[in-house]
């Protein structure tokens, strides 16, 4: 089972991490300044995870989707990548960078199965 870890940034904000079962970060949210504003980012990547359309931007000619959407892009690395965007078009989590593309599509999935039922815990400090 997943689990979400809260923490806290360099400049005070606040940030999660989606973690798999074994421990494997899955997704980190972009900065928050509240703890609370955090908890609703938990909250948004819960609900439109399951619900968001997959837009593929590296190929040639890609449909551009309405939001909540996964967005598959390729990095300046030429590496693949993906974000989420909310209802609303806000980022609300991003992955690391992958190799292969089925590496961040199996990425994308793990987000879709982990993130509905992931506890949530904050990060020891």
């Amino acid at each position: 089972m997943g689990k979400f870890v809260v923490g806290t940034t360099k400049n005070d904000g606040f940030r999660f991490n989606l973690k798999a079962g074994n421990g494997e970060i899955i997704a980190t949210s972009e900065t928050y300044s509240t703890e609370s504003s955090c908890l609703s980012g938990i909250e948004s990547v819960r609900k439109n995870a399951v619900e968001a359309k997959l837009e593929d931007q590296t190929v040639d000619n890609f449909e551009t989707l309405t939001n909540p959407k996964f967005e598959v892009y390729k990095d300046k690395a030429g590496e693949f990548r993906f974000r989420l965007k909310a209802r609303n078009g806000e980022i609300i989590c991003h992955g690391e960078s992958y190799k292969a593309k089925a590496s961040c599509l199996n990425g994308i999935e793990s987000i879709r199965k982990n993130a509905p039922d992931a506890t949530v815990e904050k990060e020891e400090a």
